[in-house]
């Protein structure tokens, strides 16, 4: 019989926390709870921040993400792995998110003051001809024009109208700043459609500059 000293000391698993998303969805997919816990932990306030950025409200957002979640669970089977599950979470949350607005037939809530500066300069450069916008920055305008409430309605309005397709890009993009591969991934559509779209809907601001100005 061999003697304590001879025998190897046995390995404790390691611990939940440092798997990857992988590991823990290899895990989750042979039913493993604790698995999908830890990878609920590990994301949630990532997808609770998606969901206020389309609603805007608490309760919603904790709705959307329970609705995450739930569905993550049930359609494990149906990732794939070819991108991250970051990725593919986020893309229910998306979903998630799009269909409860359906359902209340709201729109995504898309406010001015989270549109990145550089967006804003940008329409103002490019709204048109004779508006005197041209080099201006957004947020450095001494007489304070393009900080009016006045030109925040119009755009606030202007994003408002866009069709959904439209509008949830330029959230991605130009309000939560993702690149436009990542959005198109987390939409689930190509490059050139989030190109696309992305480009009508700042035509739409830039619009809604140009005719504030051309009124004032």
């Amino acid at each position: 019989m061999a003697s304590p000293e001879a025998i190897p000391p046995s390995e404790s698993p390691p611990s939940l926390d440092a798997l990857t998303d992988d590991e823990l969805v290899a895990r989750a997919r042979a039913r493993d709870v604790a698995a999908f816990e830890a990878l609920v932990d590990r994301h949630e306030e990532k997808i609770y921040r998606v969901a206020m950025r389309f609603v805007r409200n608490e309760t919603d957002a904790r709705e959307i993400l329970q609705e995450t979640f739930l569905s993550a669970w049930r359609n494990l089977d149906s990732f794939q792995g070819k991108a991250q599950f970051a990725s593919w979470l986020y893309r229910v949350a998306v979903n998630a998110a799009l269909m409860l607005l359906r359902s209340q037939k709201r729109h995504p809530q898309v406010a001015v003051d989270d549109v990145a500066d550089e967006t804003l300069d940008e329409a103002a450069r490019t709204a048109g001809p004779g508006l005197g916008l041209g080099g201006d920055d957004w947020s450095k305008r001494p007489d304070e024009q393009l900080q009016s409430e006045e030109l925040r309605h119009a755009i606030q309005t202007a994003v408002d109208g866009l069709p959904e397709s439209q509008r949830s890009v330029f959230l991605l993009r130009d309000v939560d700043g993702l690149s436009t591969e990542e959005t198109g991934e987390f939409l689930g559509v190509s490059v050139p459609t989030v190109k696309t779209r992305l480009h009508r809907a700042r035509l739409a601001l830039r619009g809604a500059i140009s005719r504030y100005f051309e009124r004032s």
